[in-house]
């Protein structure tokens, strides 16, 4: 019996001129289009139908791209119809939380902030 690992990598397809890094995890039917980047860490995982990421894309790590099922259906429904994911050209998927705190650290340092609001959290009568 073939290695689950290694059938599972056959489903894969990558373009000349993509980047896709070992340690990054891509999961069923995917295609990656030519001048796309994915980092290590990323997660690709097309579980309900391919995912078609085009051309020119940037996958960064921690970013995760799924098609999933959706919550009423599961993988064994009968006459469920996998559902192509499709991703254009130039797009840029990344985890934020580090540029975040980065910013809110730096901004203030060189820049003058508009003052906050307080919310009232108590809730209105009637």
């Amino acid at each position: 019996m073939a290695d689950p690992k290694q059938a599972n990598q056959k489903s894969v397809k990558i373009a000349a001129g993509a980047v896709v890094c070992v340690e990054s995890e891509i999961r069923g039917d995917v295609t990656i289009g030519p001048r796309t980047v994915i980092h290590p860490k990323a997660r690709i995982i097309a579980d309900a139908g391919p995912i078609i990421i085009g051309e020119g894309n940037l996958i960064e790590e921690q970013a995760l791209i799924i098609n999933s099922y959706p919550e009423n259906i599961m993988p064994d429904t009968e006459g469920y119809e996998p559902k192509t994911m499709t991703i254009g050209t130039n797009n840029v998927f990344e985890p934020q939380t580090l540029q975040l705190d980065f910013l809110m650290k730096i901004l203030p340092n060189y820049h003058h902030l508009k003052k906050t609001q307080k919310v009232n959290q108590t809730p209105a009568r009637t």
